[in-house]
């Protein structure tokens, strides 16, 4: 009715306006440029979008204080469905502990909730509370990432796939870290996630290993976000670990078993550029390429920073004084932001802390255990 009158309106003003000025700006409408028809075009475009919405959806939503304007930016789709169960939706969480905020939230970010039959939501929330136990945990993962439990419907799926990572040898602790932190892992096929485990065995076994079991188990322990990858991305990633610092196939086994699994899971052209930005970064700066390796491979982590985040933190700290040698010796100081560096630098230098003679690993320190070791400093 809004827009219906606001055309009227305008059909009024343009009846009164001057012949000979309408047709010069017909004129220059009709040779504007091409950006400003396109404009035109998506906003009838949007219009006739908000035309096949369902209205008594929207309204119902917007009383439980749903953002519609997320929604639309989000999963507009779901706005012009006829069937939908956000009362029954909102009932279910209610009875799971969440306020209204909270099932506004949800549903905002996730509008697709709304689609889940009350049974589905029932069926789902048994087989998560039987592994993270309690309400108020499920809850608190739907707080921050309400898709990891409405994006998939297939609760036939998701106990399969606990089913066959139970049979891995994986304890509940394992399965409650995977559903908190890559629940998308549960809506993979079984058999896709078998070929990742098989993959890991042929990996295994092929570099000699005897016991692929448990190397499969401490893979998946120590990073599951694996799953989310193609069997060809891993395979290039343990490829280029092996080639690019010249390890034999035991190396290589036993880097895979410590921190050489934190990394399978980057894309394979990061981790080259990454890896390359490092030894070219180091190396400039005088370091040999064994002391590159070295520094790699003891805190293999380093490799997730962006060429652009490292770079900096290690000019950072060459400009505070701190020899690159110390820098190659002790990458993990590179975890901290530069903030993080810089306040623990100043706070050092009050008590004329030297690095030369005792190293920077106390840059690399927890915030508890820098303090603890500040406070230890000042009194002596």
């Amino acid at each position: 009715m809004a827009v219906r009158g606001l055309m009227n309106i305008n059909n009024l003003f343009l009846s009164r306006m001057n012949k000979s000025w309408l047709i010069k700006s017909t004129t220059e409408i009709v040779f504007r440029g091409a950006s400003t028809r396109f404009f035109c075009l998506k906003l009838g475009r949007s219009n006739d979008a908000l035309d096949n919405e369902n209205y008594i959806l929207v309204n119902n939503l917007e009383a439980l204080g749903v953002d519609i304007r997320i929604v639309r930016q989000r999963q507009p789709g779901v706005l012009r469905k006829q069937i939908t169960n956000e009362e029954g939706l909102k009932r279910f969480l209610q009875a799971k502990g969440a306020d209204k905020e909270t099932i506004a939230s949800i549903i905002s970010r996730y509008p697709r909730a709304i689609t889940r039959s009350y049974q589905s939501l029932e069926e789902r929330w048994e087989i998560w509370r039987s592994i993270l136990m309690t309400d108020v945990k499920i809850l608190t993962i739907l707080k921050r990432s309400p898709e990891s439990f409405f994006r998939s419907g297939n609760n036939e799926n998701m106990q399969e796939n606990i089913t066959f990572f139970c049979s891995l040898g994986l304890m509940p602790n394992n399965l409650c870290k995977m559903l908190t932190r890559t629940p998308r892992v549960f809506s993979n096929s079984v058999e896709l996630n078998k070929q990742m485990v098989d993959l890991l065995c042929e990996i295994c076994l092929s570099l000699g290993g005897d016991n692929p079991d448990d190397f499969v188990k401490q893979l998946i322990s120590k990073n599951v976000f694996i799953f989310l990858r193609s069997r060809k991305q891993v395979k290039a990633n343990v490829c280029l670990l092996q080639s690019s610092f010249n390890l034999d196939n035991e190396e290589l086994l036993t880097l895979l078993h410590g921190q050489g699994g934190d990394v399978l899971d980057l894309s394979n052209e990061y981790l080259k550029k990454t890896l390359a930005n490092m030894k070219e970064k180091l190396l400039s700066h005088g370091c040999t390429e064994k002391e590159v390796d070295m520094s790699a491979l003891k805190h293999l982590r380093i490799l997730y920073l962006s060429p652009q985040n490292l770079n900096d933190k290690i000019d950072f700290l060459l400009q505070a004084n701190i020899d690159i040698e110390q820098i190659a010796k002790c990458p993990l100081v590179l975890d901290k932001s530069i903030s993080t560096i810089s306040h623990r630098i100043e706070e050092l230098e009050k008590l004329d802390y030297n690095f030369t003679i005792h190293g920077i690993g106390i840059l690399a320190l927890s915030q508890q255990r820098f303090e603890i070791k500040l406070e230890k400093l000042h009194c002596t």
